[in-house]
């Protein structure tokens, strides 16, 4: 169960979700007809050494009964996609909040003075470099991290580590809007438009609106043999209290929003959904994907 303040690290809590996406990243890679390539999601990964997910990596078969690595691949093509599309557009600033054990700033082609900034938990972000540092790797572009926590007083942390507000920016929130509270969640899109130049852009996703975390956990450990997260209770660290609609609230403060669900990405990106249970064949229609420019 989440309380205020808590914390975590790679291996416990929100941080072993970070590791999971890691994880399902490392499996879409190696598909035959992978849509995204992340060598260095392994990585993490093997070094974290949690028994659950090295089992995963070296016997993907384990997931056959279930889509949802599939779907992290169109997760993260989504947002690959983003900054690409950013950067080519002449954004040369980028914000990842909540950054987990992403790797765009490694993975991804920056435009020439790109800055790419990583928001997130302290530990998080030792057990990344950790990793990085022990295979030499070097990232494409200025890449600073920002060791905070999203609760807080964030943007001091982001513009002490020189950040420009004056400038456009693409901002990214990918798999963190229900492990917020609804008074923080809320904070996260009025602080992201404080700091936001004409011309910036936000991408996010979040569970379809209205959704109950709870009946998705009930969804899976219906139809699906094997927990994804081992035995960590995902449903269990998700807030479901009143918050604004991410949408909604940036249409009305002069925002351009588009909206995608997962078989609209799956079309695009040329990928065939596997057939699904009634519920969740419902849900991946549901528009959960954002993208947006502010005006």
């Amino acid at each position: 169960m989440r309380s205020d303040g808590d914390t975590w690290d790679i291996v416990s809590s929100v941080g072993l979700t970070a590791l999971a996406v890691a994880t399902f990243r490392a499996l879409e890679s190696t598909r035959p007809d992978a849509i995204i390539e992340d060598k260095f999601a392994s990585w993490f990964v093997e070094a974290a050494a949690e028994p659950h997910f090295t089992a995963l990596l070296k016997d993907p078969t384990l997931l056959e009964d279930t889509p949802f690595g599939g779907f992290m691949g169109l997760r993260t093509r989504f947002f690959d996609e983003f900054f690409s599309s950013s950067t080519e557009s002449g954004v040369r600033q980028a914000v990842i909040v909540a950054a987990g054990l992403d790797s765009r700033a490694y993975r991804l082609d920056w435009s020439s003075g790109s800055t790419v900034f990583e928001v997130d938990q302290p530990k998080v972000l030792e057990f990344k470099a950790e990793v990085l540092a022990a295979h030499d790797a070097q990232p494409k572009t200025d890449r600073r991290t920002v060791p905070t926590d999203l609760r807080n007083d964030w943007p001091a942390a982001l513009e002490e580590a020189g950040f420009d507000s004056n400038e456009p920016t693409a901002w990214s929130a990918e798999g963190l809007l229900a492990y917020l509270p609804g008074p923080a969640h809320d904070a996260l899109f009025e602080r992201i438009d404080e700091l936001s130049a004409t011309g910036s852009r936000l991408a996010v996703n979040d569970f379809p609106a209205g959704t109950d975390p709870s009946k998705l956990a009930a969804i899976r450990s219906k139809y699906f043999a094997k927990d994804l997260f081992g035995d960590l209770d995902i449903s269990q660290l998700f807030y479901s209290d009143k918050r604004s609609d991410p949408g909604q609230w940036l249409a009305e403060h002069n925002w351009t929003v588009r909206r995608f669900s997962s078989v609209e990405l799956a079309e695009l990106y040329d990928r065939r959904i596997p057939e699904l249970p009634e519920e969740s064949a419902a849900l991946s229609t549901q528009p959960s994907f954002l993208a947006a420019t502010k005006n």
